[in-house]
């Protein structure tokens, strides 16, 4: 069972920026939020850019669906960036992104 992204972004909204509720790009995109790509966007959205130590620790929270990993590998593909350029880009580890393409290819 998916977790109710839309609620947990509209409580996180109503507590600490209940301003950002009334921007119409932000209450659209709550409807949106299916995937870990989805998340990574919408979290760029409300948040912005974090503090790289911020980041490296909410990094290991974050888990990804294979729509959302092929999501992130087509992005690298389409834009030929190297597997570093991803990770800054997505703020993933350059080892996560190399594991993911490796499994992929031997399926």
């Amino acid at each position: 069972m998916m977790p109710d992204y839309k609620q947990i972004y509209t409580d996180i909204l109503e507590e600490k920026f209940p301003e950002k509720l009334s921007d119409t790009t932000i209450r659209l995109k709550l409807e949106t939020l299916h995937s870990a790509f989805d998340i990574l966007k919408f979290n760029q959205l409300i948040f912005g850019e974090t503090e790289y130590t911020v980041e490296r620790k909410n990094q290991r929270l974050r888990s990804y669906d294979k729509e959302s990993i092929l999501k992130i590998l087509r992005y690298q593909k389409r834009n030929e960036l190297t597997n570093l350029q991803v990770s800054d880009h997505f703020k993933i580890s350059r080892n996560t992104i190399a594991k993911w393409k490796r499994i992929l290819n031997d399926d």
